[in-house]
C-alpha cells in the first residue's frame, strides 16, 4: 500500500528538521557501543567483581567469563500502584527465562512510580510530570554500571513508560524490550463511574456512595481500564515495536501473561550485539516510528498527555516534532476506536474486539503507518499484526494473525468505516498562544464556544465558585498559572464533572489552561497545554474577567476578542506561587521548574543531543555520498544484508 501523502510529507519534514540532532545522537550511540562483545568487557577486574559479588555461583561464572549477554531489569515496581503490583513476581521469571537461553539477568535498579489517581487534586500531583524526568534519570543510574548488553523495562502508567523510554534512549546502543503487566479485569462501567462523580459534584451523592463506586471501578491488580495515559502508553509501545505483539492488554497473573514475560526476556537476550540480530533501541525509535506513534495515538483517541510525552521521547532520540505534526496527521487519520472516555467500552472490551494488531494492520493497509521500521522482532511492523496464545501444554507463546473482522463494531472498526474521518486532536492558536484540543468525545455542537472569560488561578478557586452557584452561565474558564514553570503542570481532573454538569444544563462552557487534562479529558471543549505559559511570557496572563474568548476546534481558533491597542497596553498578571513550591517534596523539584522547556517541546528539562560533541554521524552521507557509519541508513543496510 502506497503511503498517504500527508504521512510522507510530515515524516520527511521531521527527518529534515532533525538531521543535526539525530546525527549527533547516532554518533553518541555508536561511540558507546562495544562491538561484538559484552559491555562489561570494558570494566576493570575490581569493577566486575563488585558487579557480581552477590550473584549465584552459576550466574557469577557466566558473568566472570565475559562471553555471554547480561540483561538489565529496570523496574518501576511498587505495590501501591495497582498496575505495577504484578511486577513483584517478574524479576525471578525473567532471570530464569534468560538462563534458559544461556544469558544472565540482573535487577539493575528501580525507578519511582507515582499514581496520578492517588495524587489527583492533591499537592503531590505537582510532582507528577517532573517524575518522568526523574524516572529517566533513575533508569540512567541503573544502567550506568555498564554491566549490561540489553535491558527489559517494567512499567505501565502515565509518566513512567515515557520516563523509562527516555532513559533507555540515552543508552540507545542497548536493545530495549518493554514488558507490561496488563489491565485489571472489568469492574463498574466507566459510564456509571462518571455518573456517580457528576452526582457527587452536584451534592446529590455522598462520599460513601462515591467511594463505593470508585472501589468497584478500581478493584484489583492491573491498569485502570479506561483509555487514559497508561493504556495509551501500552498502545504506543506496541506500535513502536517495543513490545511483543499483543502484549499490552493481557490481564495480570495469568499463564499467558507469565509466558509473554518470559518470551520478552528471552528476546532481550537474543538481540544483543553479541548475536546475529543486534537491535539497539536507538535505531528502533527513529523518525518513522515516532510518526507511527502519533498516528496510532490519533487513530485510537489516546491521551493528550502524549502531545507532551512524544516530543520529549523524540527529543531523547535526537528527533524534533511539534504540534503542527500532530494537527496535520489528525486531519487524515481516521478514528478507529471508541474506548472510554470516547465511548462506553473499556480496554478489555477493545482487546476482545481485535486489539492492537487489528489497529496496526488497518492503518498499514490504509497507508497510514510506516511498515519499513525496525522493531524488537526485526524489520517490518506488519509482524506485529498478531495476537498471542498459549503454546502446547500451556507453555510458551504462539502468535496468530489478528482477526480480519472486528468483534464489535461499536468499539473497533476498519479504516474504511471509521467512527470519524479524523483523529479528533486539534491545534488551536491565536493571540492566546498555541494549545491542544481533544475533540473525539466532544459533540460537534460543543466544539465552538464564544463567551466571556472567568479567570481563576487554581482548581480550588474554580470549584469554590461552582459550589456557591456563581457559574450558572455561559463562560470560558481561563485557568492560569498551571504550567510546568508555575506549579509543575498538574492534571485538572477535578474540573471535569463540574464543567460536564454545566454543559448538560445547557450552558456554553469551555476551558482554556496552561495545565493538563490528560487521557480522561472528555465531552467538554478544553484548550489545554497553552504554550508558552504565563511564566514564560505567555499571553494568557493578559486575559481579564469579561473578555470575550473564542475557542473553536473547527477553525483552530484560540482568541481573546479584545481591541488590539487595549490588549497590548495591559500588564502581565502575577500570582504568588510560593505555596505551590514547598511541602510534599515540591521544594526538591525547584530545579525542574527552573529548567523546564515549553509544553510543545515536551515540558522536559533535557536538551537535544548536541552536534557540537562529535562530527561523526552528523549527516546520512559524507561529502562524496557514502553512508556514514552508525547512521540509521547504515544500520538498516547491515540488517537487510
Amino acid at each position: 500500500m502506497a503511503l498517504h501523502p500527508v504521512l510522507e510529507k510530515v515524516t520527511n519534514r521531521i527527518i529534515q528538521r532533525s538531521k543535526p540532532s539525530r546525527g549527533a545522537y547516532l554518533a553518541h550511540l555508536e561511540a558507546a557501543r562495544i562491538k561484538g562483545g559484552p559491555q562489561r568487557g570494558a570494566l576493570a577486574c575490581t569493577n566486575l567483581a563488585h558487579g557480581f559479588a552477590a550473584f549465584p555461583a552459576n550466574d557469577k561464572l557466566v558473568l566472570k567469563e565475559v562471553k555471554k549477554p547480561s540483561v538489565a531489569i529496570v523496574s518501576a515496581y511498587n505495590d501501591m500502584l495497582s498496575a505495577h503490583q504484578p511486577f513483584e513476581r517478574y524479576p525471578e521469571l525473567i532471570k530464569q527465562a534468560v538462563r534458559e537461553v544461556g544469558a544472565v539477568a540482573q535487577y539493575a535498579g528501580g525507578t519511582p512510580a507515582m499514581c496520578d489517581g492517588v495524587t489527583q487534586g492533591q499537592p503531590g500531583m505537582e510532582l507528577s510530570l517532573f517524575s518522568r524526568d526523574a524516572i529517566a534519570m533513575s533508569a540512567a543510574v541503573a544502567l550506568s554500571h555498564n554491566m549490561f548488553d540489553s535491558a527489559v523495562y517494567l512499567g505501565v502508567c502515565d509518566k513512567i513508560v515515557p520516563g523509562l523510554l527516555i532513559g533507555a534512549l540515552h543508552f540507545g546502543h542497548l536493545p530495549a524490550v518493554f514488558v507490561p503487566a496488563g489491565p485489571m479485569t472489568t469492574g463498574l462501567s466507566n459510564s456509571e463511574k462518571a455518573k456517580i462523580r457528576q452526582l457527587y459534584a452536584q451534592g446529590k451523592a455522598g462520599r460513601a456512595e462515591l467511594l463505593e463506586g470508585e472501589s468497584k471501578s478500581y478493584h484489583g491488580a492491573g491498569t485502570c481500564t479506561f483509555y487514559g495515559t497508561a493504556n495509551s502508553n501500552q498502545m504506543l509501545m506496541e506500535v513502536m515495536g517495543l513490545h511483543l505483539p499483543g502484549a499490552a492488554f493481557i490481564t495480570p497473573n495469568t499463564p499467558l501473561r507469565d509466558e509473554l514475560t518470559k518470551a520478552a526476556a528471552q528476546r532481550a537476550a537474543v538481540i544483543t550485539d553479541q548475536g546475529n540480530e543486534y537491535i539497539p533501541v536507538g535505531h528502533v525509535v527513529d523518525e518513522k516510528s515516532i510518526v507511527n506513534a502519533i498516528v496510532a495515538l490519533l487513530a485510537t483517541g489516546g491521551s493528550t498527555n502524549h502531545t507532551l510525552h512524544l516530543p520529549a521521547i523524540a527529543k531523547a532520540a535526537g528527533i524534533v516534532i511539534d504540534w503542527n505534526d500532530f494537527d496535520e496527521l489528525s486531519k487524515v487519520v481516521p478514528l478507529l476506536c471508541r474506548i472510554y472516555p470516547n465511548g462506553e467500552a473499556d480496554v478489555n472490551h477493545f482487546h476482545a474486539a481485535g486489539s492492537t494488531g487489528f489497529v496496526i494492520r488497518e492503518l498499514l493497509d490504509a497507508g497510514l503507518l510506516h511498515d519499513d521500521v525496525t522493531t524488537i522482532l526485526g524489520k517490518g511492523l506488519r509482524k506485529h499484526c498478531a495476537e498471542p496464545f498459549l503454546g502446547e501444554g500451556d507453555k510458551g507463546v504462539v502468535f496468530k494473525d489478528s482477526p480480519v473482522e472486528s468483534g464489535d463494531e461499536n468499539v473497533l472498526r476498519k479504516h474504511g468505516n471509521p467512527f470519524s474521518p479524523d483523529g479528533g486532536m486539534v491545534l488551536v492558536q491565536g493571540n492566546l498562544g498555541r494549545a491542544v484540543m481533544k475533540v473525539s468525545a466532544v459533540k460537534p455542537q460543543h466544539r465552538t464556544v464564544e463567551a466571556p472569560a472567568l479567570v481563576f488561578n487554581s482548581q480550588e478557586d474554580f470549584m469554590d465558585a461552582y459550589k456557591t452557584g456563581q457559574l450558572d452561565r455561559d463562560f470560558v474558564a481561563v485557568l492560569r498559572f498551571q504550567g510546568p514553570r508555575a506549579n509543575g503542570m498538574p492534571e485538572l481532573h477535578a474540573l471535569t464533572p463540574a464543567l460536564a454538569n454545566l454543559q448538560d444544563a445547557g450552558r456554553k462552557v469551555a476551558l482554556v489552561t496552561d495545565g493538563r487534562m490528560s487521557g480522561a479529558s472528555g465531552k467538554v471543549p478544553a484548550a489545554i497545554h497553552v504554550s508558552p505559559e504565563i511564566l514564560a511570557g505567555g499571553p494568557l496572563g493578559l486575559v481579564r474577567d469579561g473578555d470575550i474568548i473564542k475557542v473553536c476546534a473547527e477553525t483552530g481558533t484560540l482568541e481573546a476578542l479584545v481591541d488590539s491597542a487595549a490588549w497590548h497596553a495591559r500588564s502581565m498578571a502575577h500570582a504568588d506561587m510560593s505555596v505551590n513550591h514547598v511541602g510534599m517534596g515540591r521544594e526538591l523539584f525547584s530545579m525542574f521548574r527552573n529548567a523546564v522547556c515549553e509544553a510543545e517541546k515536551g515540558a522536559t528539562t533535557f536538551p537535544l543531543p548536541s552536534p557540537i560533541a562529535t562530527t561523526v554521524g552528523l549527516h546520512d552521507k559524507d561529502p562524496v555520498g557514502n553512508t556514514v557509519p552508525g547512521s540509521d541508513e547504515d544500520f538498516s543496510t547491515k540488517k537487510e544484508a
